[in-house]
């Protein structure tokens, strides 16, 4: 694989920021590492990081580079800082910004498929609400998406000590709003607003994880819809032991119906 980091500016949305990029790459040379390159365009993951992380974490934490490598897919890690992936109330517009000019932006700079069968996003916990929301939402843009330990009741949060007081003010205004197209259960009911074709959603969580009952709470609701949706729980906690395996059943998951 070939790793860049891309630093830039965003003069319509006034955003400084950064995003990670594997690209695969044939070679011979680099020990212990499968490659499976492409002729055409790479197909392409969009891989959120969670609140306390940033777009080196998945490389630092995982060996998603390894894992992909052998798929001969390409990954997108875009910087968000602790957005919640939502254009803030008081802050940086990340929501257009990951939505709207990242995808074009990686395009311009890499060799990534445009088509919708070859699009993918995926992301844990705060990226695991990031990644349905887009999905919901954007449904042309992406065949699959997947949430590994995902924060599905975002209304919810305000009242957690893993955010920080001042953050939730600065995402969702003072007082709070939380508008109901960035809550996922309404997202779930009224997805037929954005699009007739839903894109196959996977779901895991931990059974020790302090977000498990809302998860175990969203699975249900998505076994009601008339969608193509995966759920797996089992041991494990918001760790990094449990979303490196987990990423790699979410890659074989991706291709499982290529």
């Amino acid at each position: 694989m070939a790793f860049m980091q891309c630093d830039f500016f965003s003069e319509v949305l006034q955003i400084s920021t950064s995003m990670n990029v594997l690209i695969p790459q044939q070679t011979k040379c680099q020990i212990g590492l499968k490659t499976n390159t492409r002729s055409e365009k790479h197909p392409t993951l969009y891989l959120l990081h969670g609140l306390s992380d940033d777009h080196t974490i998945w490389m630092r934490r995982t060996s998603v580079e390894r894992y992909a490598s052998e798929l001969g897919l390409a990954v997108v890690m875009p910087n968000v800082d602790r957005s919640f992936y939502r254009d803030m109330a008081y802050g940086k517009k990340y929501w257009t910004f990951v939505t709207e000019e990242l995808p074009q932006l990686a395009r311009s700079f890499f060799p990534l498929s445009e088509k919708r069968e070859d699009n993918f996003v995926a992301g844990l916990s705060m990226g695991g609400y990031g990644a349905l929301k887009w999905a919901f939402r954007k449904p042309h843009q992406f065949s699959a998406a997947a949430s590994l330990s995902g924060v599905m009741d975002v209304e919810g949060l305000g009242g957690r000590r893993e955010v920080q007081l001042l953050d939730y003010p600065l995402i969702f205004g003072m007082p709070p709003v939380i508008r109901p197209e960035d809550d996922l259960f309404w997202l779930l009911e009224n997805r037929r607003r954005y699009g007739e074709v839903t894109p196959r959603i996977y779901q895991c969580c931990g059974t020790e994880d302090f977000l498990y009952q809302e998860n175990k709470r969203f699975s249900e609701r998505c076994k009601q819809e008339p969608i193509c949706f995966t759920y797996e729980e089992g041991k494990g906690s918001h760790d990094w032991a449990y979303w490196d395996q987990k990423i790699q059943d979410v890659l074989k998951w991706l291709f499982s119906e290529k």
